[in-house]
This record gives C-alpha cells, structure tokens and sequence, in this order.
C-alpha cells in the first residue's frame, strides 16, 4: 500500500546516554505532517537523538520559521543514531482514511528504525505497537525528539510540494502545502481539483460532485 519510502539513515557509533528515570536509552519520537490538508502527501518520521547532545532549537515545526526549519534538518539528520522518513500519497489517504493511514505511516518508521528503540514517544494521541509507548500532550511542542521529528517530516513534505508546484503550478502548492487557505480555494474553483488532491476530503468531495 506505501507507494514511496523516502529515506533511512543510522549513526550506529557507540553513544554515551545517562540512566534514565525510566531505564531507557534508545527512544524514539514520532510526529506527522500533513494530516489535515487537502492536497499531497501524509509524511511520518520516527527519529532517535542521542541522550545528552541535543541542538540548540529544535522545537516543534509550527513554531520555527521555513529558513529555521532548513537549517536545523542537516543537523538533525546527521545527529540522529537512526531516522526512518515515510510518505503516503494522497492516494493511499483516499483509500486507507487519513487516520488508518496515518498510524500504518507511523508504525512503519517505529519497525524500520535501527537500532530498535526501547520506548516510543508520540503526541498526544493512541498508537498501538509492540514496543512500549508514552503518550505526551502537546509532545511536539514540550518534547525534544518528538519536535525533532516533527522537524524532519515538515521539511520533507514542504519539499514535496514545492516540487509538485514544478509540476503543476497553477494551484500553487509551494505557497499553501495543500493546506484549505484562500489562495487554494480560490485555485480550486478556478481550476477544479487535480490528481494530487485528497477526494475523500469533504472540501474536494464536493467539488466533485457539485
């Protein structure tokens, strides 16, 4: 069902970590972007940072600027004892649900990561794996890793709407990301819609049908 895996990366060198008060020393964040818009792509990232060494920051995606965002993503990436990076097409979304979707994105990068982390930390909402899981409110704003996460999938998925702007410019994807903003709806209704928007959506939904 995943149409395209964007990339792995792993910093298998000994790392030095302090005990934890919860005895864990390989956990991982999770975060997704994308969930709520109307056009492109869902993309997950699940990411372990080393204990001890963290960038000066990091925070979560929405709270950082396109260039603060660009910056900090070498870092993170090269930082990080491992990083898996998903995305699921709007296809795939149409298909699944954006919820099914979604946690089949976010397992997916927690299996893949190497090494396997010992505790995964998500934001705010239930996910079931096998690996243990902690639920944190506000996770991608309060949580380092979880931000770092959130980091990562940001600019790989404004990347890919920047690129499918090069492929059809006219509805403006690296302005608005497939987010519902005016200028989109404003493309819309004069354009219509185009293979990369999310029909199941309501918005595009009816548009199809109206």
């Amino acid at each position: 069902m995943l149409s395209y895996y964007f990339f792995r990366s792993s910093n298998r060198a000994w790392v030095y970590t302090k005990k934890m008060k919860e005895s864990y020393h390989l956990i991982a964040g999770v975060d997704e972007v994308g969930r709520g818009a109307w056009a492109g792509p869902l993309v997950a990232c699940a990411i372990i940072m080393p204990q001890g060494k963290r960038i000066t920051g990091v925070a979560d995606s929405k709270q950082l600027s396109h260039q603060q965002r660009i910056k900090l993503f070498p870092k993170i990436v090269s930082t990080a004892i491992s990083c898996v990076v998903v995305s699921v097409p709007q296809t795939d979304i149409d298909q699944l649900g954006v919820h099914q979707a979604n946690m089949f994105a976010l397992s997916y990068c927690i299996t893949h990561l190497d090494p396997a982390p010992e505790l995964i930390l998500v934001d705010g909402f239930v996910l079931h794996h096998y690996l243990p899981i902690k639920k944190i409110i506000h996770g991608d704003a309060t949580n380092y890793t979880i931000g770092a996460a959130s980091i990562v999938a940001k600019v790989v998925r404004d990347t890919l709407m920047h690129y499918l702007d090069t492929v059809d410019g006219k509805y403006m994807f690296g302005q608005h990301k497939g987010y519902g903003t005016a200028l989109h709806q404003q493309q819309l209704k004069k354009y219509g819609i185009s293979p990369y928007h999310r029909k199941s959506f309501a918005p595009i939904h009816k548009l199809l049908y109206t």
